[in-house]
């Protein structure tokens, strides 16, 4: 199968699915990767950007992506974009990986950039495109400091109905994320490691395994 992981931010996947993607590629299946935005310069130093793009190449082969595909808009101002012009490379992307399974940020985050990540690539995987697209199933993924960090709304709601068993791989997801350097937190902040390690174990409980992720069934077709 086909994996392709939709992150607003470079360390979103690692924080939602890393442990999922670890597993899919223990299974043999192929890893694809779209970073929605990047940081540019002025609001940023210099260093800072070579530092995260040392990061995110490290990433990309610590879970050995087929693929990696940045689309380079502002991280600061992904909200401005014109939802037209944030779907056609969206589009693309998908078009050319045809990927099984889609795993996106959840659309109801904190952050207005995953917002318009994510109402972007439902905007293409649209129910009548999504066989011609390849793709089978989409689900979002959860986000510490930013899925729990949304104001208390029905529509806005991360609602898990499909849970991944990570137990195996949860050890290394902490070490990419450890490879974030600028990214995590100390403990005890959301995304220090003991909250990385509560809320997989949180969700591990919930389908009485050690460790493991949750997400949100968006569409599924079979």
């Amino acid at each position: 199968m086909k994996i392709l992981a939709i992150s607003a931010h470079p360390d979103d996947e690692t924080l939602g699915c890393g442990g999922t993607l670890l597993k899919h590629r223990s299974a043999g299946d192929e890893l694809f990767w779209l970073i929605a935005s990047t940081r540019r310069e002025g609001r940023w130093t210099r260093e800072n950007l070579k530092v995260r793009k040392t990061h995110i190449e490290t990433v990309t082969r610590a879970y050995d992506f087929t693929e990696r595909f940045e689309l380079g808009f502002s991280d600061s101002q992904l909200e401005t974009v014109p939802v037209g012009d944030l779907m056609e490379p969206i589009s693309a992307v998908i078009s050319k990986v045809k990927p099984d399974i889609i795993y996106c940020v959840h659309g109801g985050d904190i952050h207005t950039d995953h917002i318009a990540t994510y109402t972007a690539t439902m905007s293409v995987l649209k129910p009548f495109y999504m066989k011609k697209l390849g793709v089978q199933r989409v689900l979002c993924y959860e986000i510490l400091s930013s899925t729990d960090a949304a104001p208390p709304s029905a529509h806005r709601a991360f609602m898990p109905n499909v849970f991944s068993d990570i137990s195996e791989y949860f050890q290394r997801k902490q070490e990419i994320m450890a490879m974030f350097e600028t990214e995590v937190h100390p403990d005890p902040m959301p995304r220090g490691p003991s909250a990385i390690e509560a809320l997989a174990r949180f969700r591990g409980a919930t389908i009485s395994t050690q460790y493991a992720e949750a997400f949100m069934l968006v569409r599924e077709l079979f």
